[in-house]
């Protein structure tokens, strides 16, 4: 009968607990998209080899180009979950503290390099049935969620870089251990500032390119169910 209410279709509205569906979903492949997006940072060396250059770290710090790229590989590998040794530097003596802070940073990345591994197939899953579900608003607050974050995080880096640098080591790191002094730790010649800085833009450069897929995905999603 024409009159006969077709209980398959799906509702244009959501109601409280698609919105809190939505939501919890977004989150979760947000914060996904950010582990990831951290992790490849950190393993992304091209990065550093063009900072090389375009730093001058070789000028700046005294050292030779092959011992710069020597010294950072080892710190690279170090911050690697796989990576179960201490850290030693091929050219570079280390003090105590800055021991110290090399171990709280590789516990700092190993959350993101598990939340990696265990949020990438929750966020597979959950994506599947998204999909198969045609639930589309999941892919909408993933997309807002990654856009919102990072403009505002990209906002005050542009506009005072220092703060949030100064920031994010007091609130990541219980000490001053992360002020070094390049006699007794002369690695931190070879880290400047603006590397740092560098790797935060391509974080957050990754996640908005995540956030435009999500877009997409919706899109499609929305395309297939007025169909």
């Amino acid at each position: 009968m024409s009159n006969q209410v077709n209980c398959r279709r799906p509702v244009r509205g959501l109601t409280l607990t698609g919105c809190f569906a939505a939501v919890v979903g977004g989150l979760i492949l947000f914060l996904c998209l950010v582990c990831v997006s951290v992790t490849v940072t950190l393993n992304f060396r091209p990065l550093y080899y063009l900072d090389m250059k375009l730093l001058h770290i070789s000028d700046s710090s005294g050292y030779s180009n092959d011992v710069i790229r020597k010294n950072f590989d080892a710190l690279i590998r170090y911050n690697n979950i796989w990576h179960t040794g201490i850290l030693n530097f091929p050219d570079f003596p280390m003090s105590e503290s800055g021991r110290i802070h090399f171990e709280e940073v590789k516990k700092v990345f190993s959350v993101f390099e598990y939340g990696a591994l265990i949020l990438i197939p929750l966020s597979a899953v959950e994506i599947i049935a998204a999909k198969k579900k045609r639930f589309g608003s999941l892919f909408a607050a993933a997309g807002i969620i990654s856009v919102g974050i990072p403009a505002s995080l990209g906002l005050l880096i542009a506009a005072n870089w220092e703060w949030v640098f100064i920031t994010f080591h007091k609130l990541v790191f219980q000490n001053d251990y992360w002020l070094f002094d390049p006699y007794t730790d002369p690695v931190i010649t070879i880290l400047p500032d603006e590397f740092f800085m560098h790797c935060a833009a391509m974080i957050l450069l990754l996640v908005l390119a995540g956030s435009l897929v999500f877009f997409a995905a919706w899109k499609k999603l929305a395309k297939k169910k007025v169909k």
